[in-house]
C-alpha cells in the first residue's frame, strides 16, 4: 500500500523538481556581452603608449576620442614623447600650454577610418585648428616607403577599434610652419636647396615667422629643373616674387585681381603678381597651381608647376587679357615698332611708366588709329627713364614727356588723380594704379590717351 503511494506521487515529485529548476535557471549570473573597444581603451592597456594617455588626460581629449568617429589616430610612443619633450626644452607634459598640448594632440587626429593600405601619398586636413586663421593644419602622408606623416614613420599600422584605427608613430607631429611643411614634401627638394643655398637664412628665417601671414607659391621640383633664368635675374629676387605677405590666401580667396610679393625694384616698390582663376589658378599667365591649400601655422603653401620669373610690364599686359588684350593687339599690329622687345627691356630707357588703357577705353574708340599715328597714340602712354608710382603723383603735376613727345597733367579728384592727356582731354581715370613690375609701373586707364599732334 505504501509502495503503490510511493508511485502516484512519484509524477508529481518529479514535476516539482523541475519546476523549480526552471525557476532557479531564471535567477542565475547573466554572461556579461562584449563591450566594445574604443581608441582610449586600446591606448590605456598599451604600456608604449601610457604618455600619450597622460596627455589626452591632461587636454582633456579622452571623451573626444571616445565619441562615435569614426578616426584615424597616428599614436606617438613614450620614447617619441621623451624625444619630443627634450627638443623643445619641457621637462614634462606639465610645461606645455594647455591650448599648445591640445592642437599638438588633435594634429594626430583625422577624420574617418583609414587603414594603412588606403593612405596615399598626399595632404590631408588633421583636426588641430592651429592653422592660420583658425584653419584645420595640413599633413603630408609619404607612402613610398612604408608610411610617414610629416616625416614621423608608422611603426606599427592598422590596430583596429571600435570607433576608428590607431597607426602607432615613432615621433611627436608637431604644429607646422611654412619651412616645415615644404621640407617634409620631397617635391620641394630645389625650393629648399635654393631657399638655403650657402647657408642663407633669409628665407627661412622669413617664412618661420610666428608673428605674420604668408601666402607661398611653391614650385616643385620639375619647375626648377625646367627654369634656366633667361633674364639672369637674382636667385633671391625671384624666390621672394613667389611670397606674398600679410595674408594667408587659400584657393578659394583668390580671384582676378593683383597682389604684392616679396620681391622689390631698386627703388624698394613690390613687384605685383596677377591670380587668375578663370581655369583652376594661374600665376603672371605662365605658373598654374597643381597642389593648392597646404596650410601651416603661419600661412599658406600652393604647389606651381613653373618658376615665376621677375615680371617686366609685358608680362602684366599679355597675362591679364581680361583688361588688356586690345593693347596688346594694338602694340603687336603689323608694322608697328617691335613694343613688346622694347617694353621687355632691363637696361635699355627703363624703368618705364605704362598708362594702360583697359579694353572698354579701346571699344569706346569711334576708330583704332592705324601706321604712325597708331604709334604715336601708343607711344603717349609711355614715359622712360621713370617709375612713377600713385604716391609720386600730386595736384597740378605734368609728367616728364612721354615717348610721343607730349606730356601728361595730373589733377587731384577725391582720393585719387585725373589725367589730361596731349590733346587735352581731361578727367582720364586711373582704375588700376601701381601694377609694379621690375622694369616699370603699370596703371590701368579707362580711356585712350590721344597726343597733342
Amino acid at each position: 500500500m505504501i509502495l503503490n503511494n510511493f508511485k502516484s506521487i512519484l509524477p508529481l515529485a518529479l514535476a516539482a523538481v523541475f519546476f523549480v529548476s526552471c525557476s532557479d535557471d531564471d535567477n542565475a549570473p547573466q554572461v556579461p556581452m562584449e563591450t566594445e573597444t574604443d581608441i582610449v581603451d586600446i591606448a590605456i592597456t598599451d604600456s608604449n603608449l601610457s604618455i600619450l594617455v597622460e596627455a589626452l588626460t591632461k587636454a582633456e581629449l579622452v571623451a573626444t576620442l571616445q565619441g562615435d568617429g569614426p578616426f584615424t589616430v597616428f599614436a606617438p610612443t613614450n620614447s617619441a614623447f621623451e624625444a619630443f619633450l627634450t627638443d623643445n626644452n619641457f621637462a614634462s607634459l606639465d610645461d606645455i600650454p594647455q591650448e599648445t598640448l591640445t592642437q599638438v594632440l588633435l594634429n594626430h587626429v583625422v577624420s574617418g577610418d583609414v587603414k594603412a593600405a588606403d593612405l596615399e601619398t598626399t595632404y590631408y586636413s588633421s583636426s588641430s585648428t592651429a592653422g592660420v586663421d583658425g584653419k584645420n593644419l595640413s599633413l603630408y602622408v609619404n607612402t613610398a616607403d612604408g608610411v610617414t606623416i610629416n616625416g614621423s614613420a608608422v611603426s606599427t599600422a592598422d590596430i583596429e577599434a571600435s570607433n576608428g584605427t590607431i597607426h602607432v608613430v615613432d615621433k611627436v607631429i608637431g604644429l607646422p610652419n611654412v619651412v616645415n611643411h615644404a621640407t617634409y614634401n620631397s617635391a620641394f627638394t630645389s625650393l629648399v636647396g635654393a631657399l638655403t643655398t650657402d647657408g642663407n637664412t633669409v628665407f627661412t628665417d622669413l617664412l618661420s615667422d610666428a608673428e605674420q601671414k604668408f601666402t607661398v607659391f611653391a614650385p616643385a621640383n620639375d619647375a626648377f629643373t625646367a627654369f634656366e633664368n633667361p633674364s639672369e635675374n637674382d636667385l633671391n629676387a625671384i624666390l621672394a616674387n613667389h611670397v606674398i605677405g600679410g595674408a594667408a590666401l587659400a584657393a578659394g580667396d583668390l580671384s582676378n585681381s593683383y597682389a604684392n610679393t616679396a620681391a622689390a625694384n631698386e627703388d624698394g616698390d613690390n613687384l605685383s603678381i596677377y591670380v587668375n582663376t578663370d581655369d583652376g589658378v594661374t600665376l603672371n599667365g605662365i605658373s598654374t597651381v597643381i597642389i593648392a591649400d597646404v596650410v601651416t601655422t603661419n600661412g599658406i603653401i600652393h604647389a606651381v608647376d613653373t618658376v615665376i620669373d621677375l615680371p617686366t610690364v609685358v608680362t602684366f599686359a599679355t597675362a591679364d587679357s581680361e583688361n588688356f588684350s586690345s593693347l596688346v593687339g594694338a602694340l603687336t599690329t603689323e608694322g608697328q615698332p617691335d613694343f613688346v622687345s622694347i617694353l621687355s627691356s632691363t637696361t635699355e630707357n627703363t624703368p618705364f611708366t605704362v598708362f594702360a588703357p583697359v579694353n572698354s577705353a579701346f571699344a569706346a574708340l569711334a576708330e583704332v588709329p592705324t601706321g604712325e599715328d597708331l604709334t604715336a597714340v601708343l607711344t603717349h602712354h609711355v614715359i622712360a627713364e621713370a617709375n612713377i608710382v600713385s604716391g609720386d603723383l600730386s595736384d597740378g603735376l605734368v609728367s616728364p614727356a612721354t615717348l610721343q613727345g607730349d606730356a601728361l597733367t595730373f589733377t587731384a579728384s577725391e582720393e585719387t588723380f585725373v589725367i589730361t592727356d596731349g590733346a587735352g582731354n581731361m578727367g582720364i581715370n586711373i582704375v588700376k594704379a601701381d601694377v609694379q613690375a621690375i622694369n616699370g609701373v603699370i596703371h590701368a586707364i579707362d580711356t585712350v590717351l590721344i597726343p597733342g599732334s
